[in-house]
């Protein structure tokens, strides 16, 4: 038995114990006290509270507040108001109801007592203060969060500074990995490089109400290979691309530990949100050839605002003017990041614009492009910086990549020396096993493996600005306890002012 079902158990234990001294003294049945939502609907009847309280109790996740906050009532009938007495309700029960149920000088003082207390002007403050912290925390934890755009990776379905809804109850309330967090902030408290979490408490994978991830939908998850992060970089870069960096140049990984005092591993959920469109979803067969994402063999339906680079030429007799590129291409005309001219001598005309496929349209209609020139940018070689990173056997880019089996909760697959490149992190980090390859054999968990059966159902995502997006194409899969939620709503946007064209634009 782990340590962590002992102390369930032994807390569990505390608490009914307390709880059955505590019946005693306000008179009722002692037994009664160990029957789960029983013991409750008597504490309500006891309190002469409204009954709705008790069947509040069964709403997902806000319920188990409504237990807590009957138990602090039923404390207070015990004349113990102060807030040290209802922290130690809320975070030691275990250890305060044996104290008051057995402590010979605690008293079950009754309705008598409750209705003659009146909260000071600060505690009522105090209170309001932490029910509204609970309250938030509550919705930001298992109904929505807000979210800020950071990067151009899913123009131009989702601009820079567009400030999101994000579900995360369409797939389901995921329950923390890591519950003792300081509110409202994510992985680092605020003016400070300290975490903002605890690690004392751990708790397993758990989604409520499950649903599925469809192919398509906008989500929010956290960044895979964020589990190890150098603090100066955060995710901007990449901790495994900078450790292969490091080891072509002859270092190795405890080299790299020793040289930095910045690298940190963090839990599940407390790594980096990112957000992209799930192109393929668990037992699908991805392969992109030539730009062009086909998903079992299908072409993928192609977002209407996503945006790629192409090569534009010109005749040299006419160029588009700074209104049309501002207003119709959403190209600021002074960025030169935007609008590139290629460094092609024999090409003095050619330019590389990204561009949607309406915009495509448009832009064709000019008398001045040359018919047939407007073609994609597209990356036709393999060098090794795609996902699985293996040149000789792999040769994939970002525009011809795959094809890939997306691993399916349940399906086995053969392991062979190809593919074992392709599953070996879902195996061994993401699914928690012990790997080992002795003399071409694969061991897993001190056992020769010739196949394995996957926990998780994995997940594909991709930006629909796909030649400027850091997506599964360079870390590939994303495991199902990483999803946050989904992207449902635009409540806001803003550049230099108000984009008011996009507020409370539904995300599609």
């Amino acid at each position: 038995m782990s340590l962590g079902w002992i102390i369930f158990i032994v807390a569990a234990l505390g608490f009914h114990i307390g709880l059955f001294g505590m019946f005693k003294k306000a008179g009722l049945d002692g037994w009664k006290a160990f029957i789960p939502f029983y013991n409750t609907w008597l504490m309500v009847e006891k309190m002469e509270l409204k009954k709705q309280w008790f069947f509040f109790q069964f709403i997902p996740i806000a319920g188990q507040f409504v237990t807590i906050w009957i138990c602090i009532k039923y404390v207070e009938h015990f004349g113990r108001f102060s807030l040290i007495h209802h922290a130690l309700t809320v975070f030691l029960p275990f250890i305060y109801f044996p104290y008051l149920g057995f402590a010979k000088n605690e008293r079950y003082a009754g309705t008598a007592v409750v209705n003659k207390y009146t909260n000071s002007a600060t505690r009522e403050w105090i209170d309001a203060a932490v029910f509204a912290i609970v309250a938030a925390t509550i919705i930001r934890t298992f109904i929505f969060e807000a979210y800020v755009i950071p990067t151009g990776s899913m123009e131009k379905t989702l601009l820079v500074n567009d400030f999101l809804f994000v579900s995360k109850t369409s797939y389901g309330p995921r329950l923390p990995n890591t519950p003792l967090t300081f509110p409202f902030v994510h992985h680092t408290l605020p003016l400070s490089s300290a975490v903002s979490y605890l690690e004392w408490i751990k708790l397993p994978y758990k989604r409520y109400f499950a649903s599925p991830v469809n192919r398509n939908d906008v989500v929010v998850f956290n960044y895979p290979v964020g589990d190890t992060v150098i603090k100066e970089f955060q995710s901007e870069v990449n901790y495994y691309d900078y450790l292969r960096a490091y080891e072509s140049r002859g270092g190795t990984r405890e080299m790299l530990y020793a040289e930095r005092d910045d690298i940190v591993v963090r839990p599940v959920d407390k790594r980096e949100n990112f957000i992209k469109r799930c192109v393929a979803i668990s037992g699908d067969t991805i392969r992109i050839v030539d730009g062009i994402v086909y998903i079992n063999s299908e072409i993928n339906t192609i977002p209407p605002y996503s945006e790629m680079p192409y090569l534009v030429t010109l005749d040299g007799k006419g160029f588009f003017s700074d209104e049309f590129m501002k207003d119709e291409l959403n190209i600021d005309p002074n960025d030169p990041q935007q609008r590139d001219l290629i460094s092609d001598p024999q090409n003095p005309n050619r330019y590389r614009v990204t561009l949607t496929a309406e915009q495509v349209q448009k832009v064709n209609e000019f008398p001045f492009v040359v018919k047939g020139s407007v073609i994609p940018d597209i990356n036709p070689s393999g060098f090794g910086n795609t996902y699985p990173y293996d040149t000789a056997g792999y040769k994939w880019s970002e525009d011809n990549f795959g094809p890939l089996w997306i691993p399916k909760k349940g399906a086995s697959i053969n392991l062979t020396s190809e593919n074992i490149i392709l599953y070996k992190r879902v195996i061994e980090v993401y699914e928690n096993n012990k790997w080992e390859y002795v003399d071409g054999q694969i061991f897993i968990n001190g056992k020769k493996a010739d196949n394995y059966t996957f926990k998780m159902n994995y997940f594909w995502m991709m930006g629909d600005n796909r030649h400027n997006s850091q997506d599964s194409r360079y870390w590939g899969f994303v495991p199902e306890d990483h999803i946050v939620g989904r992207a449902s709503l635009i409540w806001f946007s803003w550049q230099g002012g108000p984009r008011w064209n996009r507020i409370f634009r539904v995300i599609k």
